[in-house]
Parts: structure tokens; C-alpha cells; sequence
């Protein structure tokens, strides 16, 4: 039996982010890209990341976003990890102190990923996401799973059109290390659905029992 991790991202209330963890989500990402329907501010996200209890990660995400901003994020919330969804360099990921995710835009192709575990070869992780080069996450568009991904040698988070109704079969498919959803367990844009958490969550544990 394999336990793959779930991560919810968007989260946009501290609600939302205590049903997330209830759900059994084993990490939370809170977006400040700052051309996502879903960004907060530091004032709305430090509430949020207070409400999430321990040994659930928090992520904050970022795309293309300035130095300054992002340390002021980081002193200002609580954050385990940081998120890059643009066209960060390694030395900037790794400049906050922070581990990091290295979003990869599988839109156009899957070449791409191997590079970037070359180029992040100290990511925590590498994110496949459904959207194009410049997109942010959340736009609930999938990619094509029937890829290898075993000789790429990082933690694969899979994300980008997920929901309760297929994330069994990305798994089945991928074997990742942890899944990513934000739309697919919304009832509207940055409004988390409770049923919809845990349909999601228990179909990974389900999937990863198989």
C-alpha cells in the first residue's frame, strides 16, 4: 500500500482551510500570484495559515513575482514551503530559505520535466501541472498521463484537472508522489466544498491501495 499525499490549494478562508483538514489533506497552498483568481494578501493569508493545524504543510504560491514580495510574504505567514509557478531561476528558489516546489507547465509536452530536475535538482519536489508556459495553476485543464516519469529522479506532485471522479486514475497511471486539485473541489472559484474534499481525499487513499 502506497500513501499518496494530497495537497488542496486556493484556499481563500480559514473555514476552508479547517475542512481541508479534516478531509485529511496533508498540505494546504495559498496563492499570491498575483494574476490568480484565488491570490490573497498577507492580511487575509495570516489568518488562513493560523487556522491550519500542525503537521499539515502550508505552501505559498508565487509566479514571477519580485524578491521583496516574496520576503514579505514569508516574514509576514507562515510557510513551510514555497511554490513557483513561472520562470523563476534555481538560484532564486532556493534564495528565501525556504524548500521549494518548481512548477512544470506540461501543456506543451512532457521533455520539459527532465530538464527542469537537471535545472532544480534541489526542488522538494517537481509540480506537473495541465497549463501552458506563463499560466498560473487552477485552470483545471489535465495533460497527457501516459508519459514515464521514472528516471526523473525528484518527487512528483501531479496536479491540473483533477477532481474525485479521475484523480484514481493519475494515480494508476503516474505513481506520484502527491496530488494537487484547487478547482476540482470547488463549488465556485476560491469556495472550497467540504463533500468535494473528502470525495477527493478518499478516492487518493482509495487509489492508493489498489
Amino acid at each position: 500500500m502506497t500513501h499518496v499525499r494530497t495537497k488542496i490549494c486556493g484556499l481563500c478562508s480559514a473555514d476552508d482551510a479547517r475542512a481541508a483538514v479534516v478531509a485529511g489533506a496533508d498540505a494546504l497552498g495559498l496563492v499570491f500570484a498575483h494574476n490568480s483568481r484565488r491570490r490573497l494578501d498577507t492580511t487575509r493569508a495570516v489568518p488562513i495559515a493560523d487556522a491550519i493545524g500542525p503537521f499539515v504543510s502550508r505552501v505559498g504560491l508565487f509566479m514571477n513575482d519580485d524578491a521583496t514580495m516574496i520576503d514579505d510574504v514569508v516574514a509576514s505567514v507562515t510557510l513551510d514551503m514555497l511554490q513557483f509557478h513561472g520562470d523563476e531561476t534555481p538560484t532564486f528558489c532556493r534564495s528565501f530559505g525556504k524548500p521549494y516546489m518548481k512548477a512544470v507547465a506540461m501543456g506543451g509536452g512532457d521533455a520539459s520535466v527532465f530538464r527542469a530536475a537537471d535545472d532544480y535538482h534541489d526542488a522538494a519536489a517537481l509540480l506537473l501541472d495541465g497549463n501552458r508556459q506563463g499560466q498560473p495553476g487552477g485552470q483545471g485543464e489535465t495533460f497527457d498521463w501516459q508519459i514515464d516519469l521514472s528516471a526523473v529522479g525528484l518527487p512528483i506532485v501531479v496536479a491540473g484537472g483533477l477532481h474525485p471522479g479521475n484523480v484514481g486514475q493519475a494515480i494508476a497511471a503516474l505513481a506520484p508522489y502527491a496530488v494537487d486539485v484547487s478547482s476540482g473541489v470547488e463549488n465556485a472559484p476560491g469556495r472550497k466544498s467540504a463533500d468535494k474534499m473528502h470525495a477527493f481525499i478518499n478516492a487518493v487513499d482509495k487509489a492508493g491501495q489498489s
